[in-house]
């Protein structure tokens, strides 16, 4: 089957694989999957098994500019993609780049899967701090989203709390949450990732790993610190990752330093995804401080189920899809108070005893959920 993939990413620049690349990826390798480029991203190129066309006219680095300077080119290469390599079935998950998607796939009548990986109303305005710009963010993207919805005969996403939102605003969406790879993620020994970070062998080691972005405590996580090292003065805190749009992960550096505790806060910056493993396993906690409200009710993070596929406990504010998928190793925090009471439970789980399962959430699977879909709704497929 010839499938076309418009991203949200620069697919081949993201330093960060995403729900798409480990899904498409696994697809590749038995249909021919084609995605266009948008390089808006300035990482080291990766490899793979896609087919990929150069979509990029004027390589600016913000991405807002980016896309609606390149709109045009989007729709012309989309539509030349669809054209010439006779695509059978398109799948999306972009704002613009979706709409010259949906628009392109209905002049040549393929059928449209639109695949929500978030509310991109608010994530889209996320980066922002003027409430002005952020209203008209969230505004105009808003029916950006709801034009590509109207337009595509099947709606995935990757939450039970999506699936719910999406049905206040009248759409009815398959689930096909996000998984792991399960042959990279799963129980190790971190023994020599501490070493390679300067982190002592017998260190209580709360960890975060992924992008280093506001809708994230971490700043929160920091400021409990001193708390967490009055309790346990062997504790550290890990910060695995890079902030991709922002400058978060510098104001970090500098609150960690304000307050007294830049020996014992340890940024790492981007590390390779291969090392994800690895930087996970040293880890006794792991965090998830998801923050913003509009978010938790629609949220299942990635952090998850790699994780958990580690076998590592999980410290967690409230998400409920998340509570929902269940675990004796994950735990919740309201506030301060809750957040330290909660590290003192968690340092009796044992390491291991967390993974079971997670081969139902392998991208194997999540690539096959897919893959019915596209039988279903192409019109011949092969």
């Amino acid at each position: 089957m010839n499938v076309l993939l418009v991203s949200t990413q620069d697919y081949i620049h993201h330093p960060i694989p995403s729900r798409h690349h480990n899904i498409f990826e696994e697809l590749a390798a038995r249909h021919e999957v084609h995605v266009p480029h948008f390089h808006v991203s300035r990482g080291k190129e990766r490899e793979t098994l896609l087919h990929v066309h150069e979509a990029t006219q004027f390589a600016v680095e913000s991405p807002f500019l980016h896309y609606v300077l390149n709109a045009p080119c989007h729709y012309r290469v989309i539509s030349n993609i669809i054209r010439d390599h006779d695509i059978d079935v398109v799948v999306g998950a972009h704002i613009l780049a979706g709409t010259a998607m949906v628009r392109a796939a209905k002049k040549y009548d393929v059928p449209v899967i639109f695949d929500l990986k978030d509310w991109f109303p608010d994530s889209a305005a996320a980066y922002y701090k003027n409430p002005a710009i952020r209203w008209l963010l969230r505004e105009g993207v808003l029916a950006i989203t709801r034009y590509n919805l109207d337009h595509s005969d099947v709606i995935t996403t990757v939450s039970p709390g999506l699936v719910e939102k999406l049905r206040g605003y009248g759409y009815e969406a398959e689930l096909i949450t996000n998984g792991v790879n399960t042959d990279l993620f799963r129980p190790i020994d971190g023994a020599d990732m501490r070493s390679t970070l300067g982190i002592a062998p017998d260190a209580f080691v709360l960890g975060f790993a992924g992008a280093v972005e506001r809708w994230y405590a971490l700043d929160e996580v920091i400021r409990a610190f001193p708390e967490v090292l009055a309790r346990r003065e062997n504790a550290e805190l890990l910060i695995v990752g890079g902030s991709l749009f922002t400058d978060y992960l510098d104001e970090l550096r500098v609150l960690a330093g304000d307050i007294g505790i830049a020996q014992q806060v340890h940024f790492t910056g981007a590390v390779d995804y291969s090392a994800l493993p690895d930087c996970i396993a040293l880890m006794d906690i792991c965090l998830i401080p998801l923050s913003p409200p509009q978010w938790v009710d629609i949220a299942l993070p990635n952090k998850y189920f790699e994780y958990s596929a580690c076998g590592k406990p999980i410290l967690s504010t409230p998400i409920p899809d998340m509570l929902r998928m269940g675990g004796d190793h994950i735990a919740v925090y309201r506030d301060r108070g809750e957040f330290l009471a909660r590290i003192d439970e968690l340092a009796y789980v044992s390491p291991g005893d967390c993974s079971a399962g997670m081969e139902e959430h392998s991208w194997k699977k999540k690539a096959g959920a897919f893959e019915e879909i596209f039988y279903r709704v192409a019109k011949n497929p092969e």
